[in-house]
């Protein structure tokens, strides 16, 4: 079998809206590669394309140009479908089924027989815990216990490329602990995780690489030992100004390179880059401020987020509300 689990070339979705059928381009030559045991974070702003870019991987939609390939074959592949586990981001389930029934049904689509779904279907509804509430009606269900149910449905078929869209979505702080705790159980196990997620820390936490879309186009890609810088970014210091008042202030924020980021009363948070530390004290020493704080800001998943996502110029077509557009096409 393939190493490469998962790859994607120059994917494109253009999708046509409105009344005058006018193009709206949501995935503009995206392009991954996601292999055996290996974990990929797909981030981006809401309206970035990530949704729209699973949907063609799982082959609900059709790209409109390039390539989509699971385990090396086209994603409307029966067998190459079996073997993925896949969460929405906002699963819906009939809400007079019990739990057990739904994954007894799951089950039998993937043609798991009567004692592997019986044993698979009581050991995850147990580690997902919704183990005492399997035989209920799923209407009284909140959302985070079906988010759970999503989550133990798509390990039903023991999947070895797990696709998740927003998998904390609505989980309390319990539930987001235990749904990572068992992300990593399955990173551990070998498996391959692919999933969109906003909370960068997790990502950060789980992930070997990650991909970044803004407006539809890839921004940022990689294994992030070879994207993040871990040295120091930049140095954030906080002065209380004393009697030197407002002339502290200005020799503090002439030194080069410096940025205010807060004035409270007499005192003022600002950084200045890592080489730009000794300037800064012997500026505060001249005009009689005194240092309370001195912390050295480094780079994380996080920082990159901003400098190639949010930071970055709106230019070309406005992608708001594209992905929520594809989750109404057939």
């Amino acid at each position: 079998m393939t190493t490469v689990f998962l790859e994607l070339r120059n994917l494109q979705k253009v999708f046509r809206v409105g009344l005058l059928a006018r193009k709206v381009t949501a995935v503009r030559d995206v392009s991954l590669s996601l292999r055996r045991g290996e974990s990929m974070g797909f981030l981006g702003p809401n309206g970035s394309g990530k949704t729209t870019s699973i949907k063609c991987i799982l082959g609900l939609i059709r790209p409109t140009a390039g390539s989509v390939k699971l385990f090396g074959r086209d994603p409307w592949d029966i067998e190459a479908r079996a073997g993925v586990g896949y969460l929405p981001e906002s699963p819906y389930f009939y809400d007079w089924l019990t739990p057990r029934e739904v994954m007894n049904y799951a089950g039998d689509l993937f043609g798991l027989d009567r004692t592997t779904r019986r044993t698979r279907t009581g050991a995850l509804l147990e580690r997902l815990g919704l183990g005492h509430a399997a035989d209920r009606p799923l209407r009284g269900f909140s959302k985070g216990m079906l988010q759970r149910l999503g989550i133990a449905q798509s390990l039903l078929n023991d999947p070895e490329l797990v696709i998740y869209d927003e998998p904390l979505s609505g989980l309390d702080p319990i539930g987001r602990k235990e749904v990572l705790d068992l992300m990593a159980e399955l990173r551990s196990q070998g498996k391959s995780l692919f999933f969109s997620s906003h909370v960068l820390t997790d990502i950060e936490t789980l992930c070997d690489a990650v991909t970044i879309l803004n407006q539809g186009k890839v921004v940022a890609a990689g294994r992030l030992d070879a994207l993040l810088d871990r040295g120091a970014l930049e140095v954030e210091a906080l002065f209380e100004l004393g009697a030197g008042g407002e002339a502290a202030a200005r020799a503090l924020l002439a030194v080069e390179g410096s940025v205010e980021r807060e004035r409270t009363g007499a005192r003022l948070r600002l950084a200045v880059p890592h080489d730009a530390v000794d300037a800064l004290l012997q500026a505060g020493l001249a005009a009689g401020a005194k240092l309370e704080q001195l912390l050295p800001r480094r780079d994380s998943l996080e920082e990159l987020f901003v400098r190639k996502a949010v930071r970055v110029e709106a230019r070309g077509e406005s992608q708001d509300s594209q992905d929520a557009a594809a989750k109404g096409q057939p």
